[in-house]
């Protein structure tokens, strides 16, 4: 029996990391504050061999949110099932490699491994078009590679939002206006000119108010607060990484309705930590492949957000 719960940490390149807004390193951070033996790895560090997920990895402690922020020590080869715990917090992009990932992280979950997410869930459930399973929490959506219905879409609803099913922090999204001469150009390139298949919504005007609000979720129970991101001045994009202001609200009444329809889905199927982009009260995505948000929450109002999530993991391994 293990002398303390370890938790292995599929993650980006450390040196790529920016610790002080990074919600992988509050993880980190509170796994450790409560015993776990933390190490991390990359994708080029995990293999299969014979059936057996197997990784190459570094023990890995946080001492500060400078440069310096982390103390690696030498690189072990170990079979993930040695590991009570695996977070894939890879980000996107959602590309062939990081599927092939989810299927050598199943092997280890076939092993007893607690992967969280999901690897099922993160192929079945991508961000954009797992919101059609809840049509009911969102505003009217299109996802396809017509651009004539595109078009018509648009001519419906007067003003949408199009954005490739495959993207991430606000990365190709377009507004347009019913009689904008860019409309068919936007069409074309979202789709390749039909064979792609991308999405378009019946654009919120709220954003520019109250923000694309982030709510996690934390094994199907919301955080207390969203973070309502607010697009800057010269941008429609609620996103951080487009240089979206974060500003922290108390969820209302819509917020936790949307979270009990959506919730229980998500711990049902094993998505631990899940964050809902809602934009005047309706759903655009659902981000399970590396939600963010935990620092810029903490830090606000003195939530244990990462705290939290860990507890939850460690309840997960205890009951395995």
């Amino acid at each position: 029996m293990r002398d303390r719960p370890s938790l292995a940490v599929l993650m980006d390149p450390l040196e790529t990391i920016k610790p002080a807004k990074d919600s992988t390193i509050a993880m980190l951070i509170a796994a450790a504050s409560r015993g776990c033996a933390t190490w991390c790895f990359g994708q080029s560090d995990l293999w299969v061999r014979d059936g057996r997920a197997i990784a190459r990895l570094r023990p890995l402690e946080v001492v500060g949110d400078g440069k310096a922020w982390y103390r690696a020590g030498e690189p072990v080869v170990r079979p993930l099932a040695e590991f009570d715990a695996v977070l894939m917090r890879k980000d996107p992009p959602f590309d062939l490699e990081y599927i092939y990932t989810t299927y050598l992280l199943e092997r280890a979950e076939v092993e007893g491994v607690l992967v969280v997410n999901r690897p099922q869930g993160l192929r079945d459930m991508n961000e954009k078009a797992y919101t059609a399973w809840f049509p009911d929490c969102c505003a009217p959506t299109l996802i396809t590679r017509d651009m004539d219905g595109m078009q018509a879409f648009l001519a419906e609803h007067g003003r949408i939002v199009c954005k490739p099913l495959d993207g991430m922090g606000g990365r190709s999204i377009f507004a347009l206006a019913a009689g904008d001469k860019n409309a068919r150009v936007v069409f074309e390139t979202l789709t390749e000119y039909g064979q792609r298949y991308a999405m378009v919504q019946r654009y919120l005007p709220e954003i520019a108010e109250t923000g694309d609000a982030r709510i996690l979720l934390i094994d199907g129970e919301p955080v207390p607060h969203a973070l309502a991101r607010m697009p800057g001045p010269s941008d429609h994009r609620g996103n951080l990484a487009a240089g979206a202001k974060g500003i922290g609200r108390a969820l209302s009444d819509r917020d936790r309705w949307l979270c009990s329809r959506i919730g229980p889905v998500m711990r049902e199927r094993g998505m631990l930590f899940v964050g809902l982009d809602v934009i005047g009260g309706f759903v655009t995505e659902i981000n399970v492949t590396s939600p963010t948000g935990i620092r810029e929450l903490e830090a606000q109002y003195g939530h244990d957000i990462a705290g939290s999530l860990i507890d939850a993991v460690l309840a997960r391994v205890a009951r395995k």
